[in-house]
């Protein structure tokens, strides 16, 4: 896990993550995400995972935007990157505002059964990542059962369960690179 990282100077030069590699930190800059998707995440008292944001192409995000710590920035997919200011008002204001909304939607997946905030939380990487197929939406996050049962509040055999059961009933396609939710016509 990277805490800590100063940029000698802010890089205006895309850099390039792999998938679960992590973005350093710097409290004098945010990663203005150009392509890919990660997630921001910080850790329990006893090691459990807590996420706190999915952000994609055109988000602005990092350590300045949050009290939380420890804060960590895991690339989901290939991750294109650029480091920016937070003194650049263009590039925080639009970033404060999606995060208070994300932070929403978040909440709002946390609440009512377990079923019900799984299907909330997949038709909400759809809009947010989704691209349409011939099936319905594909989200390519690579997420696993433990990801997903982290940001529900539930255990890794539910989700399992779960996914089982939708797949069954049609509402889903799920394998260990891609999730599609299928269109239900």
């Amino acid at each position: 896990m990277i805490t800590s990282f100063r940029l000698p100077q802010l890089i205006t030069t895309p850099l390039t993550f792999k998938r679960r590699e992590c973005l350093p930190i710097d409290q004098a800059a945010l990663w203005r995400i150009e392509s890919g998707a990660v997630r921001t995440l910080t850790f329990t008292e006893d090691g459990g995972i807590v996420t706190l944001g999915f952000w994609g192409a055109g988000d602005a995000i990092g350590s300045a935007l949050s009290q939380i710590q420890p804060y960590q920035i895991e690339c989901l997919t290939a991750v294109t990157a650029v480091a920016v200011s937070t003194h650049s008002a263009d590039v925080l204001t639009p970033a404060l505002f999606a995060h208070v909304q994300q932070v929403e939607e978040l909440l709002r997946v946390r609440q009512g059964q377990i079923r019900k905030r799984l299907m909330q939380l997949f038709h909400w990487l759809a809009y947010k990542f989704g691209q349409p197929n011939e099936q319905g939406q594909r989200i390519e996050l690579c997420l696993t059962h433990q990801d997903l049962a982290d940001v529900v509040g539930t255990t890794r055999v539910t989700i399992t369960r779960l996914i089982k059961l939708f797949e069954q009933e049609g509402i889903i396609d799920w394998s260990e690179r891609y999730c599609v939710l299928l269109d239900r016509k």
